[in-house]
């Protein structure tokens, strides 16, 4: 079978707080991964990503391996930052999305060196006179665009979801609102005394998934393998495999292996893998004036033309108890913050302690606590994943040590 090639390009490389720590490809749009979607739209598991040098090491043992070396004449190469819809596209040569190229099949043997920097384009790659095939999907051209286009993205997935062992709830008298439904996969657990809303989009519960009794969920909302969510209200959000969720969430993504386990109120945001958000962390969503959200950038503060962003956390940030985080923060990946003051709206990854200016987290405690976490999920942290890790270490951004103006 022809093989399947993931292209993070120049603009997924500055997908921060994540791509310091992780190809882009493997983050969640709507309810699954991006290379998920692109496998199954072209019905074959991917070979690699080619991505920034300091993801040379990644590894993940669900995930796919950046690679070095050679693209033979004939592969498919996709670009990770197409939400590719969840249905198999027309055959082809190559493959639009909006209008844009997103998907191609290699005209030559493409050495990885020339994509390198993630400057070259999907155009210059393809066979000449091929006539492209239209795919539906959505771009994701800022990182912000996984929080903003959530709610529509997770309404077509759930329903595009056909290749699952799903089955219809009925979750009793007085137990449901709304017309879409409410599917749960076979082998997850739903408790009595549930409340679901499907008022604005269906709830999916995928296997090994706990949800607790007295919870309400708010559709269109995604519950992935082996989860546990329960003891409040969770609204218009993706939940990967093995989190645990408490509280009041509202449009928000946990990649996976993240949790939330007490009260207090996330919206709008985005915690990547291996995150531990403390009793009482709280994101503020949405800016007192109702203005529109500033948010801390590789290139600069943006005007994200969004009225709701809360916080972007990168893969193992810890926060302490009773954390409060203003609207459009950004907190680098292994951040370890505390106390009561608010942070800035960048925090630099690596940042350790209860107020600016951070010290460093020193790399080898940091490595010696991730391994401590990812056992508790079963999960082995490989000499090649802590190698990445330190690669992270050493590529780390920094910000202004400064608080932004409103």
């Amino acid at each position: 079978m022809t093989a399947l090639y993931l292209y993070d390009d120049a603009a997924a490389r500055g997908f921060e707080p994540f791509a310091l720590t992780r190809p882009t490809c493997e983050l969640r749009a709507g309810a699954l991964l991006l290379r998920e979607r692109w496998e199954l739209a072209l019905k074959r598991r991917a070979t690699g990503v080619i991505t920034a040098a300091h993801l040379a090491d990644f590894d993940e043992p669900w995930g796919i391996p950046a690679i070095s070396g050679r693209l033979p004449k004939g592969a498919l190469l996709a670009n990770s930052r197409c939400a590719v819809a969840l249905q198999p596209v027309t055959a082809g040569d190559s493959w639009t999305c909006d209008g844009r190229l997103a998907a191609v099949t290699l005209a030559r043997d493409v050495e990885v060196a020339e994509l390198a920097d993630g400057s070259a384009t999907l155009e210059s790659l393809a066979r000449e006179g091929a006539t492209p095939a239209p795919v539906s999907g959505r771009w994701m051209d800022h990182v912000w665009d996984f929080i903003a286009l959530l709610t529509p993205m997770l309404v077509e997935d759930i329903q595009g979801m056909s290749h699952l062992d799903l089955s219809h709830l009925n979750p009793g008298p007085g137990l449901k609102h709304g017309n879409h439904p409410v599917m749960a996969e076979n082998g997850a657990r739903v408790e009595a005394n549930v409340f679901f809303d499907t008022s604005a989009g269906p709830v999916l519960v995928r296997r090994g998934a706990t949800v607790m009794a007295f919870t309400r969920i708010v559709g269109p909302c995604y519950v992935g393998e082996d989860s546990q969510v329960g003891g409040d209200k969770i609204a218009n959000t993706s939940i990967g495999n093995v989190c645990k969720v408490h509280g009041e969430v509202s449009s928000t993504i946990f990649l996976g292996h993240s949790n939330k386990g007490h009260d207090g109120f996330v919206g709008h945001s985005y915690l990547g893998r291996w995150v531990n958000l403390g009793a009482g962390t709280i994101t503020s969503n949405l800016k007192n004036t109702y203005g529109t959200v500033q948010l801390w950038t590789p290139g600069g503060e943006v005007d994200t033309s969004q009225q709701f962003i809360g916080t972007l956390f990168g893969d193992h940030v810890k926060t302490g108890i009773g954390m409060t985080l203003s609207t459009g923060t950004v907190i680098g990946a292994a951040a370890n913050i505390y106390g009561g003051v608010m942070p800035p709206k960048a925090v630099p990854p690596f940042a350790w302690g209860d107020r600016p200016p951070y010290d460093t987290y020193r790399v080898d405690k940091f490595l010696d606590v991730a391994k401590r976490v990812m056992e508790r999920r079963h999960v082995e942290l490989s000499a090649k994943a802590a190698a990445q890790l330190r690669a992270a270490f050493d590529a780390k951004w920094a910000v202004a040590d400064r608080r932004s103006r409103p």
